[in-house]
């Protein structure tokens, strides 16, 4: 038959393995309260009434919360990195090649990379041209001869 400690002990290690699959990182906490419970009641035996058993779970997860969390949280989740990637204007500065000629005002087709692309100019541009991106409005390339 299984003890209340036991029991304690078992529903600590269920509450830190169902924090694998929450976010937050509060249920790893009240699984170790939930621990400690079950360590006290093994020491203490009997004379730790259920009524003491609730008190010391919420003294205890109060505790962990409040001293552990801020500091565990940024061993286990790790930091933050922030770029700033102007996603608008990647292309700008890329050499590419006319694969449809450009007779301003009507646009062409040119090829960065591996993606062809909607390509304007203010000049007449024949395929096979080099041609180097200035500018980037919506998927449409402003290019200038290389």
């Amino acid at each position: 038959m299984l003890s209340c400690a036991w029991l304690w002990i078992y529903a600590g290690a269920a509450l830190m393995l169902l924090e694998l699959i929450s976010p937050g990182f509060i249920l790893c906490f009240f699984g170790l309260s939930s621990a400690t419970v079950g360590v006290l009641r093994f020491a203490f035996g009997e004379a730790f009434s259920p009524t003491w058993q609730l008190a010391a779970f919420s003294v205890f997860s109060i505790l962990y919360i409040v001293l552990l969390r801020q500091y565990l949280k940024k061993v286990f989740v790790g930091g933050k990195v922030e770029t700033r990637t102007d996603f608008d204007n990647e292309s700008v500065g890329r050499i590419g090649i006319v694969t449809a000629a450009i007779n301003p005002p009507l646009a062409g087709r040119v090829m960065l990379g591996d993606a062809e692309w909607t390509a304007a100019c203010d000049e007449a541009l024949g395929v096979g041209a080099n041609v180097r991106v200035v500018a980037q409005q919506n998927l449409t390339m402003k290019v200038v001869r290389v």
